[in-house]
């Protein structure tokens, strides 16, 4: 008792099972092996196409179906009553309809008023927020209006193509490109900073 071990030996647990008899193929199931074309990596490949394709067919049902939503929903907005007229007047009429008072509910003045203050306000952050893309924009055009990076950027397009397989060689085009880039920003920091 005790001298035998529990586990089995790493050898043991490989299997190997040996035929009687020689296992052959077909010389037809051989050379129809040979013969296709179809390898691994096309496979793969195929495989991929397929899942890229009834992706982009989801991505465009779903496209189709929010554009769908979507004008539905403006559809709504335009048809429904304009709710500023409804939240200064709750009781559907405006003041031309209101010939009982004689006036414009003070009330109901005040509100519009704070609606217009509102509407002012939100129409002056919009009018900010459109400069503010406006001024980036300009900065990225003087980007692409300056000649020198241009040309270094040029420069290293060519140098890559021509070095396609060591693009390593290209550190110098690559260096005057980043010296381009610094003094740009330099300029850049000196008319912020003025």
């Amino acid at each position: 008792m005790g001298q035998g071990s529990s586990k089995p030996s790493p050898s043991s647990t490989q299997h190997v099972f040996t035929s009687e008899s020689p296992v052959t193929f077909s010389p037809d199931l051989i050379n129809a092996l040979l013969a296709s074309p179809e390898t691994d990596s096309t496979r793969s490949k195929d495989l991929e196409l397929h899942i890229q394709r009834r992706v982009h067919s989801e991505l465009e049902r779903l496209d189709a179906e929010h554009s769908k939503r979507l004008a539905e929903l403006q559809e709504q907005i335009s048809l429904s009553p304009d709710s500023t007229t409804k939240s200064i007047h709750p009781d559907g009429q405006t003041p031309d309809q209101s010939g009982s008072t004689g006036g414009v509910d003070h009330k109901a003045a005040a509100e519009g008023d704070k609606l217009r203050d509102l509407s002012r306000q939100s129409v002056q952050k919009e009018i900010d927020m459109l400069k503010e893309k406006l001024k980036r924009r300009r900065i990225k055009e003087e980007v692409v209006k300056d000649r020198a990076i241009e040309k270094a950027k040029g420069e290293i397009v060519k140098c890559l193509r021509l070095n396609d397989r060591r693009p390593l060689d290209c550190w110098r085009e690559v260096e005057t490109f980043k010296e381009e880039v610094a003094r740009l920003e330099k300029e850049y920091l000196g008319k912020v900073m003025d």
